[in-house]
């Protein structure tokens, strides 16, 4: 299993479009990726999971990633959060 930290940076959080877009990149993936906020977790494959956990601006959401080629999944991801939220 591979996980990271990410900073929130979005001024509106993980709000419907960005949402949207990280459910698409995700479901490109066999692996399975988990978004956690506090003890709220999310599957990143379904947006009401996503959009359910409240992610703000300045939130911290720990990332895990299990399965299929889960060091490349991580890497994407955490370039994806970089570039969208």
């Amino acid at each position: 299993m591979k996980e990271f930290v990410y900073k929130i940076k979005d001024e509106v959080g993980i709000h419907a479009r960005p949402a949207g877009l990280l459910v698409k990149a995700a479901t490109g993936f066999g692996a399975d990726i988990k978004l956690f906020k506090g003890e709220k977790s999310a599957d990143a494959k379904k947006i009401f999971s996503v959009m359910g956990l409240g992610a703000k601006k300045d939130d911290e959401i720990r990332i895990t990633v299990e399965g299929d080629d889960e060091e490349a999944v991580a890497d994407a991801m955490q370039k994806f959060f970089e570039e969208n939220l």
